[in-house]
């Protein structure tokens, strides 16, 4: 008579806040978010009301920090104002290494 399997119980979702805590590369992904919500903070009130609509806070990493926009011409005009945008993330206390700008469509 063949044995039957033992039955596997459900697996339990974790909270997402109790997973980024317990787990170190989604807390450090979590924190590199905050950073980035964070610096978009810092530069939003510099972002002309038209351009803003179109332009979200993208990934940071060790060689900076990303601007998503929707599209090229947002991001054209986003280019000359990465001078001033990184002058106020420095009166900020937040200086990145740099701002890369990238075409992301919604």
């Amino acid at each position: 008579m063949p044995v039957s399997p033992k039955p596997v119980p459900p697996a339990v979702a974790l909270p997402i806040a109790e997973a980024l805590r317990a787990s170190a590369p989604l807390g450090r992904l979590a924190e590199r978010l905050r950073l980035s919500n964070s610096l978009f903070a810092a530069v939003a009130s510099a972002l002309p009301p038209g351009l803003a609509a179109g332009v979200s806070a993208g990934p940071v990493d060790d060689e900076g920090w990303s601007l998503l926009c929707a599209n090229a011409a947002i991001a054209a005009k986003l280019r000359q104002l990465v001078p001033h945008l990184e002058l106020r993330l420095r009166e900020a206390g937040q200086p990145v290494a740099a701002i890369r700008v990238k075409v992301q469509p919604r």
